[in-house]
């Protein structure tokens, strides 16, 4: 053990020495985070998978001028019922926001109902999509979203933002 730390000692202080003494020119570079989309800069849309009534396909386009950020994950929420669908399994790692150039959209796709015979299935008139937890979002009445009168809904699932609408569906495993 002795051994080790007579050895390790210099060498932290010579690495130490070495960052300290850098000059600025050759320091590493701070990463600008983008910031958070306004939510003005933004156009959310969604609709229903054309014959499945249960599956929601929603978009979120940044119409500004600078690349930002949005949650990593949408809030989907059903008009007048509590809470909102709970995001899939993430890749392991991953987590924190997802970045939106300008002009880009990222993709997510939202199970309502696992079954829709289910007797404990709830109705909604709507839903909502917020590209972020702290955005109003945009509300989608069920007829625009062209599921009939009402959205059924029970144990909802959402995945996160994905580059396209086919990796939306693989994530949720829609057909």
């Amino acid at each position: 053990m002795r051994i080790r730390s007579t050895i390790a000692a210099p060498v932290v202080c010579a690495a130490a020495s070495l960052l300290l003494t850098a000059p600025q020119s050759q320091a590493a570079p701070a990463r600008a985070t983008p910031p958070r989309c306004a939510e003005k800069a933004l156009t959310i849309r969604a609709k229903a998978v054309p014959g499945d009534p249960s599956v929601v396909r929603v978009g979120v386009t940044n119409r500004g001028s600078r690349a930002c950020v949005v949650d990593l994950v949408p809030t989907v929420t059903f008009g007048g019922l509590d809470g909102a669908a709970l995001p899939v399994p993430l890749p392991r790692g991953r987590g924190g926001t997802y970045l939106l150039r300008p002009g880009g959209t990222a993709y997510a796709a939202v199970r309502t109902i696992g079954d829709p015979a289910d007797p404990e299935a709830r109705r909604a008139d709507s839903v909502t999509v917020a590209a972020s937890s702290s955005q109003w979002g945009a509300t989608f009445t069920a007829a625009r979203l062209g599921t009939g009168n009402r959205v059924r809904v029970w144990e909802p699932v959402t995945t996160w933002w994905q580059p396209t609408a086919a990796a939306a569906d693989r994530a949720l495993k829609v057909s």
